[in-house]
């Protein structure tokens, strides 16, 4: 009968394993959180480069030989604008003020450079998980 395994050892080889994968869970939920910091952290950072208007004409170049009107210029989460994303979902003017980080300095940019050649601009949310606006889309068109 010894090579009967007990229902004692059983359940710690149960609750070891279980333990074992809350532990890899919590440990991935942590790089996950560490990952959307460091996106965040970059995201209000980054600057506009020095080289944005060779890379705008290219693009609006490549996608207008595409047959194309607009392009999606960089999208975010919208709670890293400062209504989470409530105006641009509510189309209202002011959207822009919401702005924050590089999504603000790339709208600053669009204001100065871009809209005084022609240019337009809008925002969109692009997904609702949970009912709530997501990620938020920035439109150049022309």
């Amino acid at each position: 009968m010894s090579d009967l395994v007990s229902p004692a050892e059983l359940k710690r080889i149960a609750d070891d394993i279980e333990a074992k994968k809350a532990r890899e869970a919590f440990d991935l939920d942590q790089k996950r959180e560490t990952e959307r910091q460091k996106l965040h952290d970059a995201f209000f950072q980054r600057e506009i480069h020095p080289e944005v208007n060779a890379r705008v004409s290219a693009a609006v170049r490549r996608a207008a030989e595409a047959g194309q009107r607009e392009i999606l210029v960089v999208s975010f989460p919208s709670s890293w604008t400062t209504d989470r994303g409530r105006r641009i979902n509510n189309s209202e003017a002011d959207w822009p003020e919401s702005l924050d980080g590089f999504a603000k300095r790339a709208y600053e940019y669009f204001v100065k450079e871009l809209r005084p050649a022609g240019y337009k601009v809008r925002a969109e949310i692009l997904n609702f998980p949970g009912g709530v606006p997501g990620d938020v889309g920035l439109y150049l068109s022309w």
